[in-house]
């Protein structure tokens, strides 16, 4: 998704490039990919020759949004305040961070 999010319309083989040096997938396993996306409707297509154009039809916000979501209910039973708990004590945070984290707790007050 990130692919399609940043370069739209995309073609498989452009998939397959960005995919094949960090994480060395077959060219099939990319396309299946595509095909599965392409079926719960995050991706449409075009044909353009003998090549498919592929371009998001969800936005990169909502997908996070439900990806996030999904995520907190899954792991930690929807329940927000263990999640940032574990984080914070398993995650080294800077200076930066946690000022930023104070500062978004202090606005939802």
């Amino acid at each position: 998704m990130k692919i399609c999010w940043g370069k739209s319309p995309v073609t498989s083989q452009e998939v397959v490039d960005a995919l094949s040096t960090p994480r060395q997938w077959h060219p099939k396993t990319v396309k299946t990919l595509l095909n599965r996306l392409v079926k719960k409707g995050a991706i449409g297509f075009t044909k353009a020759g003998r090549a498919y154009l592929y371009r998001p039809l969800v936005a990169q916000e909502d997908c996070v949004t439900a990806e996030s979501e999904s995520f907190l209910d899954r792991v930690f039973g929807g329940s927000l305040k263990p999640m940032v708990a574990h984080f914070v004590q398993h995650k080294k945070l800077s200076a930066a961070e946690i000022r930023e984290l104070k500062r978004l707790l202090e606005e939802k007050k």
